[in-house]
């Protein structure tokens, strides 16, 4: 054979050996993905085999922003999609896990949560899964839909989650609302992960549950006022209505009705007629005011906020005439507040709900005790927010207002600047241990403006303080704090919007004890020496404490009685004006 061509034949078999041993393992390697690959769908027929499809960061960008309804999601969709390296969600092995499923039929449910149902349904998934099921033999058209369904089926969870768990509405964005207490911080993708079973929470985001016992009570107090709602309501009481115990009247039958659920005509039966001289039947007397019904009204009053006597009259007959309706949107809003909170709160912590005109000190997730409490005025609204408390101070000065001073103070202090020692004031240049007592007479009052005024108007500590013995500070740029008064006589009315918008306490000097209980040396009895010395002291908490000045107009207690409030600062208007328009 000639030398010069045996390399090229050589060199041809070489190639033609590695041919035919790629073209084998190419083939077994199909059949493995084939086998690996194929599943069978219910009606028997094999599915066309292939690896499940993946995603990129261009198609799931697109397919979001190609849904009005997605586009403010994509930035969940990107991380959801980027952290599984842009994997499939919600199929494996080409088949939809039964999580979609049960996203679907939570959306059917929405309106209990009292949202839209409709918003959530924007997407035909029906008609997807039926057009997936009919290209199951064709690996490419399978595919495309696969990504489709799994980018639709993100998009869907992410808004209603976007929804359930962080609100509908965002309050700092809303005038009116006035809520900046600190926000939850849930990463929604992260929640997804969680449902499809990839990750472990210790949040029940995998049974799509709320993060709040608080919450489900309302929940479940919707569904029954809804109830009530498409049963027709509840009857209305005249309006001049007054009623006390032992009183008969035929309002007796509506408020029994109101309250018990027993109908007006079968309440107005039980008594029976009685018969006259000439042997005609006498009208049936009027139903009496009886104990269970006082018990029951009782039983309102306490839910309402109300004063509890019994008696039936002014705002307990307005509160018995409040349309189902308008309890409904009530509970509504109040559900959406729940969805702003923290997913959880701190071990320990301070809550005072404006509208109930109530504090709650909470240790180790239990209430320990609770307290009542003043609150702003209509005109000088207490803010809603949440702080830390850093510190107890023990006979305090108080800080005049400059509107007090302006309006009240200067007129007197013109003609007599010594007004302010009968008002137990002085004047000082500076603050707290470095403040200098300057002569009131001194200053030219006529000429004063708050931009230049350079001085510091205060009450000195003791009885005629307006700030009591104790006041809790948590630094905040609302120059707002718990403290002490003077005027205890105003804790026993029951709606108690009085102050300037800081929060009164009835118990300071028990909230102090409770803050100081951890500070070695600081008992009652040292407490008490302390306030009599009339001398300011900060006394530092030993850890701070979170606090919550929150508004809640609607809540259901340990008792299981839903209880409502009025909106006191028009914020239930303002959100329902925002939630359902």
């Amino acid at each position: 054979m000639n030398q010069a061509i045996r390399p090229t034949f050589f060199t041809a078999l070489l190639f033609w050996l590695l041919s035919l041993a790629l073209a084998t393992s190419s083939c077994s390697q199909d059949q493995k993905d084939q086998t690996q690959g194929s599943s069978t769908t219910a009606s028997g027929a094999t599915k066309a085999g292939g690896a499940q499809p993946l995603l990129d960061s261009v198609y799931v960008v697109r397919a979001m922003n190609a849904e009005p309804a997605f586009k403010p999601q994509l930035i969940w969709a990107k991380k959801f999609y980027r952290e599984r390296g842009f994997r499939l969600g919600w199929f494996r092995n080409h088949e939809v896990l039964p999580q979609a499923k049960t996203l679907l039929s939570v959306i059917n449910k929405a309106a209990d949560e009292g949202l839209d149902p409709k918003k959530y349904k924007v997407r035909d998934f029906d008609k997807l899964f039926a057009d997936l099921e009919k290209v199951q033999d064709d690996s490419t058209k399978r595919n495309a839909l696969e990504k489709e369904i799994d980018v639709a089926l993100s998009g869907t969870y992410f808004n209603y989650a976007s929804d359930f768990y962080r609100g509908r509405v965002n309050p700092r964005e809303v005038k009116g609302i006035d809520w900046d207490v600190k926000r939850n911080k849930i990463k929604l993708h992260k929640a997804l992960m969680t449902i499809l079973k990839e990750r472990e929470s210790t949040y029940p985001y995998y049974e799509f549950e709320p993060l709040h016992e608080e919450y489900e009570g309302l929940k479940k107090a919707l569904a029954e006022y809804r109830t009530i709602q498409r049963n027709g309501g509840w009857p209305v009481l005249p309006a001049g209505t007054k009623l006390k115990p032992g009183d008969s009247s035929p309002n007796v039958a509506l408020l029994r009705q109101r309250l018990l659920g027993t109908s007006a005509a079968s309440a107005t039966s039980t008594t029976p007629a009685q018969t006259v001289a000439n042997g005609s039947a006498a009208p049936a007397p009027a139903p009496k005011y009886d104990d269970e019904l006082v018990n029951a009204v009782k039983e309102f009053q306490r839910d309402m906020g109300l004063k509890v006597d019994g008696i039936v009259s002014g705002e307990t007959v307005q509160q018995l005439n409040v349309p189902v309706s308008d309890r409904v949107r009530q509970i509504t809003v109040n559900m959406e507040r729940w969805r702003w909170v923290p997913k959880r709160f701190e071990k320990d912590y301070l809550l005072v709900n404006i509208p109930d005109y109530k504090l709650h000190m909470i240790e180790n997730g239990k209430e320990v005790f609770d307290m009542r409490v003043i609150v702003g005025k209509t005109l000088n609204a207490t803010p809603v927010f949440s702080d830390k408390m850093e510190y107890v101070v023990l006979s305090p000065y108080w800080n005049v207002p400059w509107s007090i001073i302006e309006k009240e103070l200067k007129p007197k202090l013109i003609n007599n600047p010594s007004y302010l020692d009968h008002l137990d004031m002085e004047v000082v240049k500076g603050y707290g241990k470095k403040a200098v007592a300057v002569d009131p007479g001194s200053i030219d009052w006529s000429s004063i403006k708050q931009e230049t005024f350079k001085y510091t108007v205060r009450r000195r500590p003791g009885p005629k303080n307006d700030l009591g013995e104790v006041k809790f500070i948590f630094p905040n740029s609302n120059d707002i704090y718990l403290h002490d008064t003077p005027h205890d006589e105003l804790f026993s009315q029951t709606k108690r919007g009085f102050s300037h918008g800081c929060v009164r306490v009835a118990e300071p000097l028990k909230l102090a004890e409770y803050l100081l209980r951890n500070k070695p040396g600081w008992d009652m009895q040292t407490i008490q020496d302390t306030i009599a010395e009339r001398h300011e002291k900060y006394v530092a908490l030993k850890e701070k404490l979170p606090v919550y000045l929150v508004y809640f107009t609607a809540w259901v207690d340990e008792s299981g009685h839903v209880n409502f409030r009025d909106d006191i600062y028009g914020h239930d208007k303002a959100l329902a004006r925002e939630y359902f328009n």
